[in-house]
């Protein structure tokens, strides 16, 4: 074998080499502490004081979350499914006047099967379809958590059991963000914890759906 030869085999043995470096960096990075926070943003904190403080315990739970469902690929909806899920939103919105816990159960069952429907684990997996979405929609989240708590809270005799009528609104508010990150004709999720700030509408329901209520 030539010296050229050896010479170009060398130069590109070095090639992969620092590219594997390259790309086992960027995958560190987008793991690691200041990683996650970008990716998760409120979510990162509200992960760091469910663990009393333990930023490291936080940043490997995200992490995990990241690794095992980072790679998920949204599906698009058909327009009839987008159109059905938001006739259901509407209807539990004018349902909130009267029943606003059972409109929160409404819009609680209504965002677990609008992200099955986008690709995510099934519904009747919540803790696993949640950290799903946190790694997607990290943003908006937190709402499908608030009503999920609302909901399961007589169960398990949690303080959200003792919910008022104003705790369950705001908690519908927040949900609404993800829901219209979810129904989107966009087909990507979020990717960096920003959401899609702006693009989702509350509509009259903080204004007027609720009033006398």
């Amino acid at each position: 074998m030539s010296t050229g030869v050896i010479i170009v085999l060398i130069v590109i043995v070095v090639g992969v080499v620092a590219a594997a470096a390259a790309l086992a960096l960027r995958a560190r990075g987008a793991t690691g502490g200041s990683g996650l926070k970008r990716r998760f943003g409120p979510e990162y904190d509200r992960t760091v004081a469910r663990h009393d403080g333990d930023a490291k315990a936080a940043e490997r739970e995200l992490g995990e979350r990241v690794q095992e469902h980072g790679s998920l690929h949204e599906q698009p909806l058909e327009p009839a499914a987008r159109e059905q899920f938001q006739a259901r939103w509407a209807a539990a919105q004018e349902l909130f006047v009267d029943s606003p816990r059972q409109a929160v159960a409404d819009v609680d069952q209504l965002l677990g099967e609008v992200a099955g429907a986008r690709g995510f684990p099934d519904v009747a997996e919540y803790d696993k379809q949640f950290d799903a979405l946190s790694v997607h929609h990290a943003a908006h989240v937190h709402g499908y958590r608030r009503v999920h708590r609302v909901v399961t809270a007589r169960t398990n005799g949690t303080p959200e059991s003792q919910a008022g009528t104003e705790e369950m609104r705001e908690a519908m508010l927040e949900a609404r963000a993800l829901f219209d990150d979810l129904v989107s004709d966009d087909s990507g999720g979020s990717r960096n914890g920003n959401g899609r700030g702006g693009r989702h509408s509350i509509g009259s329901f903080n204004k007027q759906a609720l009033k006398g209520s």
